[in-house]
């Protein structure tokens, strides 16, 4: 069986901006194996399940219903960057989404990436199709 590479955790990554994102999600997976290898040369990101017992420990101003309904960068500072604030933060951290920057940073459009996001936030479990490792009622809250 191929072993797929493992993602940069925090622990290991201390210096590291950390995505924080719902591992029990096919599609989210997908999009932070994507976002590791964009991370060219490694050290800027690392990453975290939001169903990590740490996730608890070490952010608990951020709810497991904030952080099911988006993805959360921590940066190095401490500063949290939710759902489309996120994907403009990383398109500013890593240079191989610096041509991305000017559309997702045009004046009056903060709005349209917002709802563009948060419709494939919650579509997320139907378009990655049904988890088959699933805990819980985790996968059921999305498949409505």
């Amino acid at each position: 069986m191929l072993r797929r590479p493992e993602l940069p955790d925090p622990d290991t990554q201390s210096d590291a901006d950390v995505v924080i994102y719902d591992g029990d999600c096919n599609f989210c997976r997908s999009q932070v194996r994507t976002l590791s290898r964009f991370d060219l040369g490694g050290g800027r990101l690392a990453f975290i399940s939001l169903h990590d017992p740490r996730v608890a420990e070490r952010y608990p101003d951020l709810t497991y219903d904030e952080m099911m309904k988006q993805m959360y960068v921590v940066d190095t500072r401490g500063r949290r960057h939710g759902g489309s604030e996120a994907v403009k933060y990383l398109s500013r951290r890593l240079p191989i989404l610096w041509p991305a920057m000017p559309i997702l940073h045009l004046p009056g459009t903060a709005r349209l990436w917002r709802w563009i996001y948060g419709e494939i936030a919650k579509r997320r479990y139907k378009i990655a199709g049904k988890m088959s490792d699933c805990d819980g009622d985790s996968c059921s809250v999305h498949l409505k």
